[in-house]
Formats: C-alpha cells, sequence, structure tokens
C-alpha cells in the first residue's frame, strides 16, 4: 500500500539564506497563467458586489481611494482560500515561525498610462495616520511584515511591474512617526524620465535624511506571469513601474500580508485613518492562516461575512 504525502512547500535552506540576505524570494508559481486569466475574468465581476465587504464607510463605499481595495479576503470565498493556501503559508512559516496570522490584503491596480509607485518601505504602517496599525512585542521599534504579492495579471516592466533594492530591509530611512500629508492632487516626481507617485502622498515627506535618495543603479525589475507571487519584508526598499500604456491591460497585484501571532494588529483603535478619511473596524478581524494563537491580542475572523470558513477549499 503507497501512503500519499502532501508536498511541502517550506523555503530550503538554501531559499531562506536567500531571503534573509536580499528581503525576497520568488517568484512562485500558484496558478497557471490560463486558470489565473479566467479566475480573474470571474472575480472581477464578482467583486463590484460590496454589499458583504467589511468596510461599509462613504470613504470605502465611493471606491475613490485605496481602502476600497482592503480586505476583500473577508467577504470573497476565493480570495478567502488564497491567503491560506499552503503554497503561500507554508513559505511565509520558514521565515516567521509555525503561527501565522493575515491581517491585511490590498489590490493594486495600474491602469495603461498609470505613473510608478514611489520608493518606500513600511515597518508598522503609520506612514499615512502617524499611529502604528502593528507592534511587534517586547518593545520593538522595528519589525514590518511580510508581504506576499500575487500577479493576477502579467506583470512585466512596460505594464508596471514591482522593483526591488536587495539588502535594504534591515534598517529603515523612514521615520513614519513624522505622518504623510494627504493630498490627491499631489503631483508625481519625475526623474530621468520615469514618474512616480504615493496615491495622493509624497513619501519623502518621511525620510530621516531629507537629502537621502535610494540607490537605483542596484534595483532589480521583478517580471512575473499572472499567477505567480513573490515574498518579501515590507521594509525592503520597492517601487514599481509606470504603466507605458503599450497594452491597454491594466496590471493587477493582490498581495496578502502576514505577521506572527505575538504581533498586536491596529492597537488601541477602531478605525483605518487614511486617504483623508476613516474607516471603522467593527467588522475586522485576523485570519489565523497557520499554528495557533495563544496570545489573544487581536480579533480573529475564523470566516468570512458570507459564512464561508477561511482556508476550507485551499489545495
Amino acid at each position: 500500500m503507497t501512503t500519499q504525502t502532501s508536498p511541502s512547500f517550506s523555503l530550503s535552506p538554501g531559499e531562506l539564506e536567500d531571503f534573509h540576505r536580499n528581503g525576497f524570494t520568488g517568484p512562485f508559481t500558484l496558478y497557471e497563467p490560463e486558470e489565473m486569466k479566467q479566475i480573474w475574468r470571474r472575480k472581477r465581476i464578482e467583486l463590484m458586489d460590496r454589499s458583504a465587504a467589511v468596510y461599509q464607510d462613504e470613504l470605502a463605499r465611493s471606491g475613490a481611494t485605496n481602502i476600497a481595495n482592503y480586505d476583500r479576503h473577508l467577504d470573497d470565498d476565493f480570495l478567502a482560500d488564497h491567503i491560506a493556501r499552503p503554497e503561500i503559508v507554508q513559505r511565509v512559516a520558514s521565515i516567521l515561525g509555525p503561527d501565522v496570522l493575515c491581517w491585511r490584503s490590498e489590490f493594486f491596480p495600474k491602469y495603461p498610462g498609470d505613473e510608478g509607485t514611489d520608493w518606500h518601505q513600511a515597518d508598522t504602517f503609520a506612514n499615512a495616520s502617524g499611529t502604528p496599525q502593528i507592534l511587534w512585542p517586547g518593545g520593538s521599534d522595528f519589525g514590518g511584515t511580510i508581504t506576499v504579492w500575487c500577479a493576477f495579471t502579467d506583470a512585466m516592466i512596460d505594464t508596471g511591474c514591482l522593483q526591488f533594492i536587495p539588502g535594504t530591509h534591515r534598517s529603515m530611512n523612514y521615520d513614519e512617526t513624522k505622518r504623510m500629508h494627504y493630498d490627491p492632487a499631489t503631483t508625481t516626481t519625475e526623474k530621468d524620465g520615469v514618474r512616480r507617485g504615493f496615491f495622493g502622498y509624497d513619501y519623502r515627506e518621511l525620510q530621516i535624511d531629507p537629502d537621502w535618495k535610494p540607490d537605483e543603479s542596484q534595483a532589480r525589475s521583478m517580471q512575473m506571469r499572472a499567477g505567480q507571487f513573490i515574498v518579501f519584508w515590507s521594509t525592503l526598499m520597492h517601487a514599481s513601474h509606470p504603466h507605458a500604456g503599450k497594452t491597454q491591460q491594466m496590471r493587477l497585484g493582490f498581495a496578502g500580508r502576514y505577521v506572527p501571532t505575538s504581533v498586536r494588529i491596529y492597537p488601541d483603535t477602531e478605525q483605518i485613518e487614511e486617504y483623508g478619511g476613516q474607516v471603522s473596524l467593527e467588522r475586522y478581524g485576523a485570519v489565523l492562516v497557520s499554528g495557533e494563537d495563544t496570545h489573544g491580542h487581536n480579533r480573529i475572523a475564523t470566516e468570512t461575512t458570507r459564512g464561508h470558513a477561511f482556508g476550507s477549499d485551499a489545495r
């Protein structure tokens, strides 16, 4: 009798060493390109229905800011399974340890002609409000989150793929307590013909040294086919190319963000304050995707707002 064993997707010792040195690993294939294309053809219509979304505030319903793209895994079955896929979770647990929460997800669309996203790092995610959204234990002032960025459409240089500066994840060049000022009319910056912005903010407002500039000569472009994903520290210097408009297909990334269960999420607050407004966290919950939560710091969601158990159909 042959006993079948589940495949292991944990990072190998070599992959883990590379990750700690560079701050990222991948890309890895999760869905075949045609499979991803078919999934997104269906999902882009279904996700227009926000009736079960956790954020029902006017700011989110308007769709005018990125908050409308937050945490759709909390109401959509496919995304609820996606964030818990073993191909993702086992790799993340290789880095963070066995007890892991997914605390946020976001869509990152880039349409033909859109500017690139400016260079940035994120540690406590206090960059917009000045109030930490995640806090690591032990009084640590440096932590960040593991981001798993999956290409739902092809992400090439011409369509605005990610860029990383390897090895920059160990120290912060930005002071998130300074707080950025939101202005939807914020102009883009241009260097060597590359247009960049940051969703109505100027990330340079947070620079510890106002004269510092990232060493773009070390940047690497992370091209991915639809259905591939990459894993990186949020404290890694990252950006994206502009969408050159050579194709009418938008570039779409879906990012899940992961932390150990020991991290406090949205500590001492009941709202997200970003993009010139607030949304309520009344219906929010983090998702336990691996191990157990013995800390009890955070509100945990066990199923979507539509009653689908997290990861129940993950393969």
